[in-house]
């Protein structure tokens, strides 16, 4: 069992059955705050999910769907994404530090209102 809690470690976000979550269905999931750091989640699906402040630090979300996801706020700081697909993802203020976004899909309008400095961008698809 996958059991997701809250960057404090207190509170009880998500319990999943299954002892991963990469290919997770996690659509529309509430993720706030969730302490996700160094987590597998390549191939997750997350449309429409709200991160707000989630910490996603060395996140693998390699070809993660993430469309209309909110992660305003959320620190993807050395991230994985990979192929990822953020488009329509709300990104004020996320931190993408050193995060890799080869191939992965996002709006050029979105990707202004994060902190994207040093991101590893030059082979993204901005739209």
């Amino acid at each position: 069992m996958i059991q997701i809690f809250d960057r404090r470690g207190f509170t009880l976000l998500l319990s999943l059955d299954g002892d991963t979550l990469q290919g997770a269905q996690l659509a529309g999931a509430e993720l706030n705050d969730a302490n996700l750091v160094q987590a597998d989640m390549r191939d997750v699906d997350l449309s429409g999910a709200t991160l707000r402040d989630a910490d996603l630090r060395l996140t693998r979300l390699n070809n993660a769907n993430l469309t209309n996801a909110d992660l305003n706020g959320a620190d993807l700081t050395k991230a994985d994404l990979e192929g990822a697909d953020l488009r329509g993802a709300k990104l004020l203020g996320t931190k993408l530090t050193g995060a890799n976004l080869r191939g992965a899909t996002v709006e050029r309008k979105t990707l202004l209102t994060a902190d994207s400095r040093a991101a590893k961008a030059e082979e993204a698809n901005i739209i």
